[in-house]
């Protein structure tokens, strides 16, 4: 699971700046946010190194791609890694568009995904999920704005994007330079632990004690196969100049770690 929320053409400093969470079992085999990939282009992003993709990817030529899971009781394990749908788009020469109607043709093959799809140089973002089940995967132009996703579609009025989404407004409205820092970002909207009410969960048809479970913002749990969580929250933005900057925190062997990289689109 994960939860993003990001401003995308309205604000005067950044066309572009994302807050993401990533969830997953903290033992999981995990590469932080640097430069990889095979071929000419390379991809700035972290690593799941059993799946060998990425949730969160960016690239020098402006292409940027990140994707949530689709909460949902059974999934597939013979279904295609969701976390090589970035890395495709990322190290190929398609659209968002053109790219996302691709997906869409094989979006069966693939457990539940939102995926956001962007060319930074161009101004243009799509967003393409296969949920709900058994209707036509969605492609959607995501329009300028501040927009949240967590495991349902897009700008869902779960409880924890509500929260999110309103206190990311909020800040942005004191226009604080201090507050706008990556680090004060993560920490101001992306550490909530606080739980939604029970009768305000939304009805995915897990068990309702999962599904509170993963009602925070920031998410640990701890279950019989270790603990699942919320392991890293990148902060990623784009100055009208075309520089980027990349926060991460991240834990590692139990130790939570924090970098930035920074590079100008080409």
């Amino acid at each position: 699971m994960c939860i993003a929320a990001w401003i995308w053409q309205a604000h005067p400093v950044y066309p572009f700046l994302l807050l993401l969470n990533r969830d997953e079992f903290h033992d999981r085999p995990t590469k932080p946010a640097d430069w990889w990939g095979e071929g000419p282009v390379k991809i700035l992003g972290g690593r799941d190194v059993v799946g060998g993709g990425t949730w969160l990817g960016c690239t020098k030529e402006g292409k940027l791609a990140f994707l949530t899971n689709v909460l949902e009781p059974e999934v597939d394990p013979m279904a295609r890694t969701r976390g090589d749908l970035p890395v495709r788009f990322l190290q190929g020469k398609k659209s968002p568009l053109d790219y996302a109607k691709e997906v869409a043709k094989e979006a069966k093959e693939y457990n539940g995904f939102n995926l956001i799809l962007a060319d930074l140089c161009k101004r243009e973002m799509v967003y393409v999920s296969n949920r709900p089940k058994g209707r036509p995967a969605a492609i959607q132009i995501v329009p300028p704005g501040l927009h949240v996703l967590t495991n349902a579609t897009l700008d869902s009025p779960w409880q924890k994007a509500i929260r999110l989404g309103t206190s990311f407004k909020e800040l942005l409205l004191k226009d604080d330079d201090e507050d706008m820092l990556a680090k004060n970002l993560v920490e101001k909207l992306m550490t909530d632990r606080s739980k939604t009410d029970i009768d305000m969960l939304p009805n995915t048809g897990c068990d309702i004690d999962y599904e509170l479970n993963l009602s925070p913002i920031f998410v640990e749990i701890k279950t019989k196969e270790g603990i699942y969580g919320t392991r890293s929250t990148a902060a990623l933005s784009m100055k009208e100049n075309g520089d980027v900057s990349f926060y991460e925190k991240f834990i590692e062997a139990g130790i939570w770690k924090e970098h930035t990289l920074e590079y100008c689109i080409e």
